[in-house]
């Protein structure tokens, strides 16, 4: 398993929807490998293809606690089928857009389909942290990124920093 380079705003590829996985084969097992060993490595509790430069529908995640032992969870070609009520999802981060958090307005629960890392087909129907990893992985997989969920003043203010930081190098 490689650790693979995380991609970071302002890379267009983030930007980019992804394409489905259509056959469950050796490469995206591997892709799926890689993407659990960046994935601790960095360390995150969820990561979406496309922030590691591939274009298929895959997220790997993991919500449970370090000290009780990792659970890695695979979630091919999801979809959000219904979602319910409102919730902030307070100081949300992403490994793709370092340096900054925000609160973000998500779905209190949601149920998901899509497959299992063995093409198996999955219903996740859930809240809490879950439900709002699911929806920014999946959100990763649209080519949203989070701060296109918050007020446009705080997503400039973000533009600029990057783009300052980006003009100092």
């Amino acid at each position: 398993m490689a650790i693979l380079e995380i991609l970071t705003y302002p890379d267009r590829f983030l930007s980019r929807p992804a394409t489905p996985a259509e056959h469950i084969d050796e490469t995206i097992q591997t892709l799926i490998g890689d993407m659990a060993a960046t994935l601790y490595d960095a360390p995150g509790v969820g990561l979406a293809a496309i922030q590691v430069g591939h274009g298929k529908r895959v997220i790997v995640y993991d919500v449970s606690s370090q000290d009780k032992g990792r659970s890695l969870k695979v979630l091919i070609n999801p979809r959000i089928v219904d979602m319910e009520g409102e919730v902030i999802s307070e100081n949300e981060g992403c490994l793709s857009v370092p340096d900054f958090r925000a609160d973000v307005k998500r779905a209190s629960s949601i149920l998901v389909e899509g497959l299992d890392g063995e093409g198996n087909p999955l219903s996740i129907e859930t809240d809490g942290q879950l439900a709002l990893v699911l929806q920014h992985e999946i959100d990763h997989l649209d080519g949203i990124l989070f701060f296109e969920r918050i007020s446009s003043l705080k997503r400039e203010m973000y533009k600029r920093r990057v783009r300052k930081k980006i003009k100092s190098k």
